[in-house]
């Protein structure tokens, strides 16, 4: 792989040229890039949409919105720190062109504001609830179309994909539309942008949680997107014979991920009391006597014995929670620091693409991540309170998909036979008009001669309907058909 082909300003749609005028006050294809992101309907729906905590009522915490604008600093700060650090690990190429070394940061910064933009309402459960809706469903009889089975009429790979739903692979989705029809997108990215942000360029036929590779660990793209990713790879040259591989700033923006939620999730767990900073650190320090590795457990020591001597000094528990949030920006730094060092030690790997693990794979704080992590595990994800939350989620999705996909089956596909009629109640037509207009339009504009391929899309149009609402949208929509 080379920069030139990575950092690719093709755009998947021409641009609107701009007036001659403006050519006395460039701005550059990524900077265009960051402006439509902000602008776009899609990232502002960020602002309503769960980190961790479901329908929470505190302005205190995390939604996607605040969890990415996160993500996108610290990320385009790991850009420059790779790019222009003074350590001998900096690589001669990032000295000598420094039109690149001011590309990365603010590609980095697009991707991370845009990482989680296909997750649906209610955080990484929505999208449990929507492939298990799906797994049910598939071995419901009741559950056909025009006779049959649904789950005989799909392909292996279209089941796969509903069965395992996953946002990553709905963000590419989003991010591909302007290809079938650019009335009305304003995201309209960079191939270089888009590349980044495809963290397991891998099918739903191929993934495996598994696998030592991480790049297999999820499906990164439906069948719907396949010729969608086929051409990025092609431009930005991250095709390796018949596979893809990741893209070089794929590990970067994943890194600035870990670090922000393994932090600042966990610090609005301690806000809203769900964990002590004592039991943090008694949790903390259990865990470190795990760990094997001595350079890995004396760094770890270091960062606890910090937490603790902050502690000390604190003298109440507004003060605690302030030095634990003054300890957790020192996390982040040695986390930043350490992923920097694993990229720039393992760049040659990285660049022929062969590369399986992530930035904080047998650095001195691999460990210490480990433990951050788990605390929410041990703490958090099991709170009574918010296992409630997820309860109430899982009733909201599951009962939309009830409705909507039921009601899509036969749209635009009705018809009559010997043996039966299908066509369209009253009640789903209306269903469908609920739905937008621009979810039915992708839907159109995709529609193939393929019966199996445009059931499968109509499923699609649905779940591009729900995992596109806020938190607050679902509950209500839910809540109005339900007479609630």
């Amino acid at each position: 792989m080379n920069w030139n082909e990575l950092l690719s300003l093709e755009t998947q749609v021409e641009r609107e040229k701009e007036p001659e005028t403006f050519e006395k006050y460039p701005i550059s294809d990524l900077e265009k890039d960051y402006k439509s992101i902000i602008s776009s309907a899609a990232f502002r729906r960020l602002q309503d949409k769960t980190q961790v905590f479901p329908l929470d009522k505190s302005d205190f915490v995390r939604t996607r919105l605040t969890h990415s604008i996160e993500v996108s600093t610290i990320a385009r700060q790991l850009g420059i720190m790779i790019t222009r650090n003074t350590t001998p690990y900096l690589q001669e190429f990032f000295k000598n062109n420094s039109e690149v070394t001011d590309e990365i940061p603010v590609i980095l910064s697009c991707a991370g504001l845009l990482h989680d933009i296909g997750n649906p309402p209610f955080g990484h459960f929505g999208e449990v609830v929507i492939g298990e809706w799906f797994k049910k469903e598939f071995k419901n009889d009741n559950f056909r179309y025009k006779g049959r089975p649904v789950a005989e009429i799909l392909h292996k790979q279209m089941r796969l994909d509903l069965e395992n739903f996953e946002g990553n692979a709905q963000a590419l989705r989003i991010l591909s539309k302007v290809m079938n029809r650019q009335e009305g997108y304003e995201v309209n990215l960079t191939y270089g942008v888009v590349n980044t942000l495809i963290k397991y360029p891998t099918s739903s036929l191929e993934y495996n949680y598994e696998d030592e590779d991480i790049k297999k660990h999820k499906l990164g793209y439906f069948y719907s997107e396949k010729s969608t990713i086929d051409l990025i790879t092609s431009v930005t040259g991250t095709r390796k014979e018949k596979e893809y591989v990741r893209h070089p700033l794929v590990y970067l923006m994943e890194a600035a991920d870990d670090i922000a939620y393994s932090t600042a999730d966990l610090e609005d767990a301690v806000k809203k009391g769900l964990i002590t900073t004592e039991q943090f650190i008694e949790y903390f320090e259990r865990e470190s006597m795990e760990i094997t590795n001595p350079f890995q457990k004396k760094y770890s020591q270091e960062l606890i014995d910090d937490l603790k001597n902050r502690m000390d000094a604190s003298r109440s528990v507004e003060k605690d929670l302030i030095a634990f949030q003054k300890w957790m920006e020192r996390v982040r730094m040695w986390l930043m620091y350490a992923a920097s060092y694993r990229f720039s030690k393992s760049y040659d790997d990285i660049m022929e693409g062969v590369f399986k693990n992530d930035l904080f794979y047998d650095t001195n704080h691999q460990e210490s991540l480990r433990i951050l992590k788990g605390a929410m595990s041990e703490f958090v994800y099991d709170n009574k309170g918010i296992i409630k939350l997820e309860l109430s989620a899982k009733k909201i999705i599951s009962s939309l998909l009830d409705d909507f996909v039921y009601a899509a089956l036969h749209w635009q596909a009705e018809s009559k036979t010997e043996e039966a009629e299908y066509k369209l109640s009253k009640a789903d037509k209306k269903l469908i008009n609920i739905i937008s207009s621009n979810y039915k339009e992708d839907y159109l504009c995709a529609k193939t001669d393929d019966e199996a391929e445009n059931l499968y899309l109509r499923f699609l149009m649905v779940t591009d309907y729900i995992s596109g609402m806020t938190d607050s949208y679902a509950k209500n929509l839910y809540q109005e058909l339900n007479g609630i």
